[in-house]
């Protein structure tokens, strides 16, 4: 009988894995690896080997990681594994992109704690040395997961580029964030939980992906968002040195949240104040384990609100710059000495979240946007946002930006191209090249009222506009942009080169990705200060 059950478990998963796919190739012994601890078994999906799932630490609540204790058998990776828990919730209007945003496909997953897994896709089991590009999801340091969308499969990227993708789980918010240093030694480390689990991902990459057919010496990280974000805080983390070599950050520097972050006064006070809404003692902490996730969250967020409002510098969930597991800022004093030598290629989309409050009201702004408006009307539009410097910034704009319209001017982001243009211009400072590009592409898709929105140039990266039609109309146009960036990427990855030339202070490189893609300089400075001027 409980022979029967396996097999039509192994079936069942099977299915569940493939359901959507053809030509996939699973059975006894097919797309089996061995790593460290035991045999995992994957499947075959058109020519990439898929695995999903994979446990790469065992842990405690509020502790830190440990290896995964080792196996009899063959352990099935079939099926994507847990998530963490959630902080944002659809009616909240923080990260919208990622839990309502109309033109995308979300998933959602089991949510636990124990979330440290993650997948890969590789084009063969044997010894290329392929480049190997790990991804870090978005959703701040708060929400996401490894496969939040349909557009984060790897397999594409896998097969155009001959590379071998990662992507990865790990602890958040108030589980994975939480500063409980000051009660006691077991905790010392527990502000910085979240990037402790993706060091720890990064370390079994290291130990195990030369079986995956993979170089563990020429590791990329590539991640948007809070994804970026990370990758800018695991440049200034020691024990993240050397385990990955590339970096390439999309729409992720933010002040206190990958440039800065938070110092150990604010984030040891958020975590008082979570205490004393939780009425748990200093000598009770361990009470907290056995807390459901949603009673931490609810505390935890009015502790973040409560610290903001005392003045604290805190933005949401982040880690700490604690003065050891993090030594310092990220970026704001300059990158440390462990990054010297590593490339980066940074950049933001045009609108970014500009765009996005007119999803609140996408069935009026779908016919009724900029592409839509009479010269009057955007013009009347123009001086009512920017006044006297209106006509000003429209003459800006079209010199940055010359295959664009003067309504355009309305929506451009400054807030992520500032962050962007600091880290780029910190980096520009060290040995290694960095890479500056900005995405213009406008989704056609709904009138086009989203224009190049945080996240639009995801599909483009991963090459899975077939994933993503409803957000990118398909086409030819759009599968020749993915074609261009997604080699971009990979040849990054490969090279430390994307295509283009890097950045520096003096000449300002920046490549625009478009339909007609070209390379710029300085080209929105005069924008950029104008927009930005008090």
């Amino acid at each position: 009988m409980k022979r029967k059950i396996f097999v039509y478990t192994f079936i069942f998963a099977l299915a569940f894995a493939g359901s959507a796919f053809a030509e996939i190739l699973s059975g006894p012994g097919i797309a089996v690896v061995e790593v460290e601890g035991g045999k995992l078994q994957g499947y075959i999906r058109n020519g990439i080997y898929t695995y999903h799932g994979i446990q790469y630490a065992e842990t405690e609540p509020f502790m830190p990681p440990v290896k995964v204790k080792s196996w009899d058998g063959v352990k099935l990776a079939l099926n994507y594994g847990t998530m963490s828990p959630q902080s944002i919730k659809p009616e909240d209007d923080m990260f919208p992109v990622h839990y309502y945003w109309p033109l995308w496909e979300g998933r959602n997953y089991p949510q636990s704690s124990n979330c440290q897994n993650l997948n890969i896709w590789t084009p063969a089991l044997d010894n290329a040395k392929r480049p190997v590009m790990v991804w870090l999801h978005g959703g701040g340091f708060q929400a996401g997961s490894s496969l939040a969308e349909d557009v984060y499969d790897g397999g594409n990227l896998s097969r155009k580029g001959d590379v071998v993708v990662v992507s990865i789980n790990h602890r958040l918010n108030v589980l994975g964030f939480l500063d409980l240093s000051a009660y006691g030694e077991a905790y010392r480390y527990s502000g910085n939980l979240g990037i402790m689990d993706i060091v720890a991902a990064l370390e079994w990459v290291r130990d195990n992906i030369a079986n995956f057919g993979g170089d563990p010496s020429n590791v990329t990280l590539f991640g948007q968002s809070g994804g970026g974000a990370k990758i800018l805080t695991l440049m200034g983390t020691p024990k993240a040195a050397g385990l990955f070599h590339k970096a390439i950050v999309q729409s992720g520097a933010v002040e206190l949240m990958g440039i800065t972050l938070p110092k150990k006064e604010a984030s040891r006070r958020v975590a008082e104040l979570t205490l004393s809404e939780l009425g748990i003692s200093s000598s009770d902490v361990s009470r907290l384990g056995d807390l459901p996730f949603e009673v931490l969250n609810e505390a935890g967020n009015k502790a973040i609100a409560e610290a903001v409002k005392e003045g604290h510098a805190v933005f949401s969930w982040s880690p700490v710059a604690d003065g050891d597991f993090i030594p310092e800022d990220p970026v704001e004093g300059g990158f440390s000495e462990q990054s010297e030598n590593i490339p980066m290629m940074i950049g933001t989309v045009l609108n970014e979240w500009v765009s996005v409050p007119l999803v609140a009201n996408m069935a009026v702004n779908q016919s009724d946007n900029k592409n839509f408006w009479n010269e009057s009307k955007t013009n009347e539009k123009l001086h009512e946002r920017y006044g006297d410097k209106a006509d000003a910034i429209v003459r800006a704009f079209l010199k940055a930006y010359p295959y664009k319209k003067a309504g355009d001017a309305l929506y451009v982001d400054t807030r992520l191209r500032t962050g962007a243009l600091k880290t780029m211009n910190v980096k520009a400072g060290q040995s290694a090249p960095v890479y500056a590009y900005v995405f213009t592409w406008e989704t056609p898709v709904m009138g086009g009222y989203a224009m190049a929105y945080h996240c639009s140039e995801l599909p483009f990266v991963f090459n899975n506009i077939a994933l993503s039609e409803k957000a990118t109309g398909g086409g030819e146009k759009a599968q020749a942009l993915a074609d261009k960036m997604s080699k971009a990427w990979v040849d990054f990855a490969r090279t430390g080169n994307p295509g283009w030339e890097a950045y520096t202070q003096e000449n300002g490189a920046t490549m625009l990705f478009d339909d007609e893609s070209v390379l710029t300089h300085h080209h929105d400075d005069e924008l950029m200060r104008l927009l930005t001027a008090e």
